[in-house]
C-alpha cells in the first residue's frame, strides 16, 4: 500500500491593509501641506517687506518644537521596535512618552501663536495660520492615533505576529515630523 503524497499550499502571507493605507493618506496630506506651504511661500515672495509685518514671530519656540518632535520620532521608533519583540512594557512606555511630547508640541503652537501675534487681516495672517494650523491638526490626528494604537495595544492586539497598527501610526507620525520640519524652514527659520 503506498501512501498518498500530501501537498500542502505555504501559508498565505499576512496583508498590511492597515499600513499601506495610512502610507496612502500621509503621502495625500503632505502633497496637501506641501502646497499650502507653496503658497505661503509665494505669497510671501509677492508681497515683500508688507507680509505678516507688525508681527514678531520668535524663533525659539519654533526651534524648540522641531527638537520635541525629533524627540518623539526617536521614541516612536522605539514602540515600534519594543512592540516586534514582544517587550509591551518598554512599548507602551515608548506609546507615552510620545504621546506626552506630541502633547507638549501641541502647548508649545499654542504659545508661539499668542507670542506671534500675528493679525488674520494682516497681508498673509490668514496663510501663516493656515499652514502652521493645518500643521497643527495633522498633528493632533497623529495624536489621536497613536492613542488608539496605544489602546488596542493595551488589548493585546498587537504582537511581534502583528506589529501593523504600531508600525502605521509610526508611519502617519514620520510624516507628521518630516512636514513640520518643512513648515519650521519656510515659516520660522525664513520669515
Amino acid at each position: 500500500m503506498s501512501e498518498a503524497l500530501v501537498l500542502t499550499p505555504p501559508p498565505a502571507s499576512r496583508r498590511r491593509e492597515l499600513l499601506f493605507a495610512t502610507a496612502f493618506v500621509s503621502a495625500g496630506v503632505i502633497m496637501m501641506m506641501l502646497t499650502l506651504v507653496g503658497v505661503y511661500l509665494a505669497a510671501r515672495n509677492a508681497l515683500g517687506e508688507t507680509f505678516l509685518e507688525g508681527s514678531k514671530i520668535p524663533l525659539t519656540q519654533g526651534n524648540v518644537q522641531m527638537l520635541t518632535l525629533v524627540m518623539s520620532a526617536v521614541t516612536m521608533q522605539w514602540a515600534v521596535y519594543a512592540i516586534s519583540r514582544d517587550d509591551r512594557t518598554h512599548a507602551y512606555l515608548a506609546l507615552g512618552v510620545t504621546l506626552l511630547l506630541g502633547l507638549a508640541f501641541v502647548n508649545q503652537s499654542t504659545f508661539l501663536f499668542r507670542q506671534a501675534n500675528v493679525a488674520r487681516s494682516a497681508p498673509g495672517g490668514a496663510l501663516f495660520y493656515a499652514v502652521t494650523g493645518a500643521n497643527l491638526a495633522m498633528i493632533i490626528a497623529g495624536l489621536t492615533f497613536i492613542l488608539l494604537m496605544a489602546f488596542r495595544a493595551l488589548a493585546g492586539q498587537f504582537s511581534s505576529r502583528q506589529p501593523d497598527g504600531i508600525s502605521a501610526a509610526a508611519v502617519y507620525w514620520y510624516a507628521c515630523v518630516a512636514v513640520y520640519a518643512v513648515v519650521w524652514i519656510a515659516v520660522y527659520i525664513m520669515k
